[in-house]
């Protein structure tokens, strides 16, 4: 008997043993590919700059100077990526900049008129959008921590989705979590929209679309019910795409 039991213990010491070091593993990986506390992010098979910056709400010309990658901003899987400038570089930006600052406040008086100037270029005048799909807008764009990022606009399962202006596909692929199968679209060299929970995809990345174009069909995927999540950015920041799209009479 004492054998017997010597056999059973020693099997399930190995057992554990296994499961501890297969968990030690799965977290490493897990810390690698999204160390977001150190300000990386390890590039994944599928992913594309702008997928990357869109998931950390950044800015994709950012992310490219930060890691000194030039247009077309290819990388690849394996690749890891700075999501901030280094300590040494924020540092020597700090310094200068404050010297700058002093310099400026002996010289010139007029820092409040360059201010509003620069705060309606966050709303485009001459951008032409149009509504990506049809239907009822059933949540509408919240600026607060853990909000909307955009407008969830409900519909039937296969309806067309639409380009909102013309542009180049950056993203096309389901890579994201909670965001189904998207598609990303660059407009400008400021203006990104996304189009998310599709059913099918249409366009590929690379690919040129014109505004009213069918990219997509409404979907339900990486969510619950039918409906199409809509987003417009701006310098990678989300913005309220309600201020954007027509109105409807």
């Amino acid at each position: 008997m004492s054998t017997k039991i010597r056999k059973i213990i020693s099997v399930s010491l190995l057992l554990f043993l296994i499961f501890f070091l297969f968990s030690c593993v799965s977290n490493r990986n897990s810390e690698v590919y999204y160390d977001y506390d150190h300000g990386y992010h390890t590039v994944l098979k599928g992913e594309t700059l702008y997928s990357i910056a869109f998931r950390h709400g950044l800015d994709y010309k950012k992310i490219a100077r930060w890691n000194r990658i030039r247009s077309p901003y290819t990388i690849y899987a394996g690749q890891r990526l700075k999501l901030s400038p280094s300590q040494v570089t924020s540092k020597t930006y700090q310094a200068k900049k404050k010297t700058s600052s002093t310099k400026k406040v002996l010289t010139k008086q007029k820092p409040s008129a360059k201010s509003t100037v620069s705060k309606p270029a966050s709303i485009p005048i001459k951008h032409d959008w149009n509504w990506p799909t049809k239907g009822v807008v059933i949540r509408t764009y919240s600026p607060r921590s853990g909000g909307n990022k955009g407008i969830d606009i409900g519909g039937k399962i296969g309806q067309p989705v639409l380009a909102a202006s013309s542009g180049k596909v950056v993203y096309s692929g389901n890579g994201l979590a909670s965001y189904g199968n998207l598609i990303i679209i660059k407009h400008s060299e400021q203006f990104i929209s996304a189009y998310a929970h599709n059913k099918k995809l249409f366009v590929k990345e690379g690919g040129e679309v014109k505004r009213g174009e069918k990219i997509a069909e409404l979907g339900n995927t990486g969510t619950s019910e039918a409906k199409l999540h809509f987003e417009i950015r701006y310098k990678g920041k989300p913005v309220d795409p309600i201020k954007y799209l027509p109105k409807i009479n």
